[in-house]
């Protein structure tokens, strides 16, 4: 049974606001959903030329990356497996919501063949990994360099999870936080 989430994005219409992602942050702060970062609101890459969300079926091969914490994640290390792509940053108040999410769906699917990756766009690749490293996070991620944005361009939207099968075929495609259930329901792939 597919989940109504997980279509083709270009059939879903989003949200009104999320074009905006100023104003959208300025209604959080106003609704007193917390203090809201002035960094989050000005991302360090430039959104106008992200590009749109892979479509379903779409063939992803990927490049070797090398990590956060200096190590090479070379692509036979994900062959036949289910890989979770997963852009992010720092100062994103919606990544830092997801990001747990992500990272406990990593740490009860290893097993079963689920690698997440994730692709961080900060502007340095230190402000990652301390961010990483402050919270205990166990996903490896890969600081998102001019060849990574070359072979894994990054879609428009942050976070942003693109989710390949076995045969590294997309089989979702999502820009902007997810809800628990949609994490979870990740597993349903493997």
């Amino acid at each position: 049974m597919t989940h109504p989430r997980f279509t083709d994005a270009s059939t879903i219409a989003p949200p009104a606001w999320v074009g905006n992602r100023r104003r959208a942050l300025a209604a959080l702060a106003a609704a007193g959903l917390g203090a809201v970062d002035a960094r989050a609101q000005t991302p360090p890459r430039d959104e106008a030329r992200a590009g749109p969300l892979p479509p379903l079926g779409t063939h992803i091969e990927l490049p070797e990356l090398t990590l956060l914490d200096g190590s090479v994640l070379p692509p036979a290390a994900t062959q036949g497996l289910v890989v979770v792509l997963y852009w992010w940053a720092s100062w994103c108040p919606f990544c830092a919501v997801q990001s747990p999410l992500m990272d406990r769906l990593r740490q009860a699917q290893h097993a079963r063949g689920l690698r997440l990756i994730g692709l961080s766009i900060d502007k340095k690749p230190e402000d990652a990994l301390a961010y990483l490293q402050k919270r205990g996070y166990g996903f490896p991620s890969a600081w998102v360099t001019p060849a990574v944005e070359r072979a894994l361009p990054k879609p428009k939207g942050l976070p942003v999870t693109v989710v390949l099968g076995r045969d590294r075929r997309v089989v979702m495609s999502e820009a902007g936080q997810l809800f628990p259930e949609d994490v979870d329901a990740i597993a349903r792939f493997l």
